[in-house]
C-alpha cells in the first residue's frame, strides 16, 4: 500500500481509503439501506485493514444510520489507533445551535469513543453552509478542536464550483471530499476545485471514484468502442482510479467496496499508483473515453443557471442532469433516483408550463421547453411516481 499527505496536515493516509455507504445484503446485492449483511461487512473491514489501507469514511446516514455502529464494533476489535476514522455531521438535521452537541455526541457513541480523528460537515452547498454558518457551526468546530475531540476538520461539497472557492476560504479546514473521476471533471468544476483546495494546502479526499460502479459495469456501445482503444491490458477500474491518483493534489481515495474481489483489486492498483506515472498515451485513451461519455450529453446545458429561477419551481439544470446520465450511464440506476427521490416534486420537469422565459435567458440558445418534455418522457410525469 501506498501513502500520501492530507494537505498541509501531514497527516499519513492510505491512497485507497474505505466508504462505509454500500454493502451487500445476505443475499449479496449491493444495498445503502440497514438491510445489509454485518457480519459480512465486518469481515470485509478487518480484510482491509489487513491489505493495509488505514482510512474509514462514514457519515451519520449512511447505511439506513447503521454505518456507525458497524464501524464502531470494527474499532473494538482492533488495537487503538491503527486506522483513522473520519465521519459527518449531518448539516441538514440541525434546525437551533443545540442540535450541534446533540447529534455529535450521538455519532460518537455509534463509534464507541469520545472523538473522533477526521470531521467533516456534509454534503455542503451554499445555501446549506451560509445557514450552518449563521447559527455557529465554524465556532463549534473550534469548540471540538479545541477539546480535542475532533482532530482534524474537513467538508464534502456538492454544488456548482463558484460555491466551492468561498466555502474553502471561510475556514481554516484541513481537508476537503469532492466528487472526481473521469467524466466528473467539470461537473461542480471537479478539477477547479481540487486545483483551489491544492493551492490553499488543503488534503483533497476523492469520492465516487466509479460513480458508484457505474464506470465500470454496462457501457454505452460509443463508451465502449473508446474503450477498445486501451487494448484490453488492463481493467476499467485499473484506468479509472489511476487516472485520478495521477494526480498530485489527490491526497486519497475513497471506494465502496463491498466484495472482497472489488477490495483486493482495488488496493492492488493502489499499490503502484503513483501521482505522474501515467504515460502520454494512456492519458489519450482516458480523454477518449471522456470524450464518448460528453458526446452522450445532448441536453446541450452546462450548468450555468442563467435559465434561473424558474417562476414555476423547476429545478431545470438538474433534470438536465439527471437526463444527461440517464444516457452515459445506461447500467447504473442513480439518474432516476436522483431525479424521482432527490428533487422535490415541484423541481421536476413536468412542472413546466412552457412560459418560456427560461430560453430568453439561456446563452447556449438550449429548447428548454422540448428538452424538458423529453425529460418527462425518460423519467415519467406524476402518474408514474
Amino acid at each position: 500500500m501506498l501513502y500520501r499527505k492530507l494537505g498541509r496536515s501531514g497527516a499519513r493516509l492510505s491512497a485507497l481509503g474505505f466508504g462505509c455507504m454500500r454493502f451487500l445484503t445476505k443475499k449479496g446485492r449491493p444495498t445503502w439501506g440497514a438491510n445489509f449483511d454485518s457480519e459480512a461487512a465486518l469481515r470485509l473491514l478487518h480484510e482491509t485493514r489487513e491489505l493495509g489501507v488505514n482510512y474509514f469514511d462514514t457519515a451519520y446516514n449512511y447505511m439506513g444510520n447503521r454505518s456507525e455502529n458497524l464501524l464502531g464494533r470494527f474499532l473494538r476489535e482492533i488495537p487503538g489507533g491503527s486506522v483513522l476514522v473520519a465521519t459527518k455531521y449531518p448539516v441538514w438535521k440541525a434546525r437551533h445551535r443545540n442540535d450541534f452537541l446533540r447529534l455529535f455526541n450521538v455519532q460518537m457513541k455509534r463509534l464507541g469513543t469520545d472523538g473522533v480523528d477526521l470531521y467533516l460537515l456534509h454534503s455542503l452547498n451554499g445555501k446549506l453552509f451560509e445557514k450552518a454558518r449563521t447559527m455557529g457551526i465554524l465556532d463549534f468546530l473550534d469548540r471540538l478542536r479545541s477539546e480535542g475531540r475532533v482532530g482534524l476538520a474537513g467538508f464534502s461539497f456538492h454544488d456548482a464550483q463558484e460555491s466551492f472557492g468561498p466555502i474553502a476560504d471561510a475556514y481554516d479546514w484541513d481537508f476537503c471530499q469532492i466528487q472526481y473521476n473521469i467524466i466528473d471533471e467539470t461537473v461542480q468544476a471537479a478539477g477547479k476545485s481540487l486545483e483551489h483546495a491544492a493551492r490553499k494546502g488543503l488534503g483533497v479526499v476523492v469520492m465516487e471514484p466509479l460513480r458508484g460502479g457505474a464506470l465500470v459495469g454496462s457501457q454505452a456501445p460509443a463508451v465502449a468502442r473508446a474503450w477498445e482503444k486501451s487494448g484490453g491490458r488492463r481493467s476499467k477500474a485499473d484506468w479509472c482510479l489511476s487516472w485520478i491518483w495521477n494526480r498530485p493534489e489527490v491526497s486519497i481515495v475513497l471506494s465502496g467496496m463491498n466484495t472482497p474481489g472489488q477490495l483486493r483489486e482495488n488496493a492492488r492498483i493502489a499499490s503502484r499508483a503513483r501521482p505522474g506515472s501515467m504515460t502520454r498515451e494512456e492519458l489519450s485513451v482516458v480523454a477518449g473515453v471522456r470524450k464518448a461519455y460528453e458526446n452522450l450529453r445532448v441536453s446541450g446545458c452546462t450548468g450555468c443557471g442563467y435559465c434561473m429561477p424558474c417562476p414555476f419551481g423547476v429545478a431545470i439544470p438538474s433534470c438536465f442532469v439527471a437526463f444527461d446520465e440517464a444516457r452515459m450511464l445506461p447500467g447504473s440506476d442513480m439518474p432516476v433516483t436522483t431525479y424521482r427521490q432527490w428533487l422535490r416534486p415541484e423541481q421536476k420537469a413536468d412542472r413546466c408550463t412552457g412560459c418560456g422565459r427560461c430560453e430568453e435567458r439561456c446563452p447556449q440558445n438550449v429548447g428548454i421547453r422540448e428538452k424538458l418534455r423529453e425529460v418527462v418522457r425518460l423519467f415519467g410525469g406524476p402518474s408514474d411516481r
